[in-house]
């Protein structure tokens, strides 16, 4: 599934500020999979598949650590 997103309004924007806008979208995009990767690993759990719920708990894991890459890059461009 793709994901498309409009940033027309995004125009009138410094390179800053849409960076910064595109890094705090990120991350809740990020949570929002991470919290679907989580309740699927659950549901895997309890259907015997073990180790998809480890490897679903995984990538929920790795979608939290690329939000402190993101967050880290956030506070970078705030004391530019």
């Amino acid at each position: 599934m793709a994901h498309s997103h409009d940033h027309s309004e995004d125009q009138g924007m410094s390179f800053e500020e849409k960076m910064k806008k595109l890094l705090h979208h990120w991350t809740h995009h990020n949570q929002d999979h991470a919290k679907t990767y989580t309740d699927w690993a659950e549901k895997a759990s309890a259907k015997g598949l073990d180790e998809v719920a480890e490897l679903l708990k995984e990538a929920a894991g790795m979608n939290i650590k690329m939000n402190d890459i993101f967050n880290k890059a956030a506070e970078l461009i705030e004391h530019e």
